[in-house]
């Protein structure tokens, strides 16, 4: 992945909390979110691709990986993390930009929108949603009682259910179940990638993560959709479990300036199982807009 020169650093965010970066290449900027518990490797093929024509910058969410330690636990809210973003691109001193989100990158892009809208050219949502995707996620309604179950018995246990974390997530089986419930597509996705994300969510703190995922569960960007006056790109897997066709539709539905992109066969992460064909559809919308 190392074709161009990078660039990394923290920056301190509103409240102290430093947010690491990375920025690869130069041109127009291309902002790459990722989703709560992710990594920047889930974006490895697209920086690789991108950074010859474009400055591309990823960076870690509060909490996650090295944008630790977290200054304030009670600013894990939608507006923290957007506030993170727009201090990032001034301290990088970026006055515009492209948005690429994946997963809950989808609904944090809206939030910044909605927040300092002069700051995009143009928005990309790979798989993502405008509210709550939990009810119906896996073709199940289980998720929900079960996060409010691990909440209530983490709160009782924390150093018991930081530990079960790690050991539920670290470990091969983990990694198959995180692929057949729809998260990748093994026969297309580098197993290497698969392992390199679960022991990156093994080292991420159990309650970042139950905070974060409530935030997650309690957004409504819904009333930022009719808003948006960029051109916006939608790709959606087909076979995405995690956040079904019809958030990706809606998407389409309510954006005024969009294109929709259905990848065949595509899990929830789509961008790492046929990273060539989405690198193509993203490169043809950046250079028509």
């Amino acid at each position: 992945m190392q074709t161009t020169v990078k660039q990394t650093g923290h920056f301190e965010s509103f409240d102290g909390t430093p947010i690491y970066y990375e920025v690869r290449g130069e041109g127009e900027p291309l902002v790459l979110v990722y989703g709560i518990a992710c990594i920047i490797n889930h974006w490895h093929h697209q920086v690789e691709y991108f950074s010859k024509k474009y400055k591309v910058i990823t960076f870690d969410l509060r909490g996650h990986q090295k944008s630790n330690p977290i200054a304030d636990m009670n600013h894990l809210g939608m507006d923290d993390l957007g506030k993170d973003v727009v201090g990032l691109l001034a301290h990088l001193k970026i006055k515009k930009a492209h948005f690429a989100g994946h997963s809950f990158g989808a609904p944090l892009i809206l939030n910044i929108y909605k927040m300092k809208p002069e700051l995009f050219k143009s928005m990309i949502f790979i798989n993502g949603f405008a509210r709550n995707p939990i009810k119906g996620m896996f073709g199940l309604d289980v998720v929900e009682p079960f996060f409010y179950f691990v909440k209530t018995q983490y709160k009782a246990q924390p150093d018991l259910w930081n530990t079960l974390w790690k050991m539920a997530v670290d470990n091969p089986m983990a990694m198959y179940l995180a692929a057949i419930a729809g998260g990748f597509n093994l026969k297309v996705t580098h197993f290497k990638d698969i392992e390199v994300y679960c022991r990156g969510v093994a080292r991420l703190n159990l309650e970042v993560f139950l905070t974060m995922f409530e935030t997650l569960m309690e957004y409504d960007g819904e009333p930022v959709l009719a808003t948006i006056e960029v051109p916006a790109l939608i790709i959606s897997g087909e076979k995405d479990m995690v956040t079904p066709l019809r958030f990706q539709y809606h998407f389409k539905e309510a954006i005024k300036h969009s294109e929709f992109v259905l990848v065949p066969y595509g899990s929830h992460c789509t961008q790492l199982d046929f990273p060539d064909y989405t690198n193509l559809k993203i490169e043809k919308f950046l250079e028509e807009n």
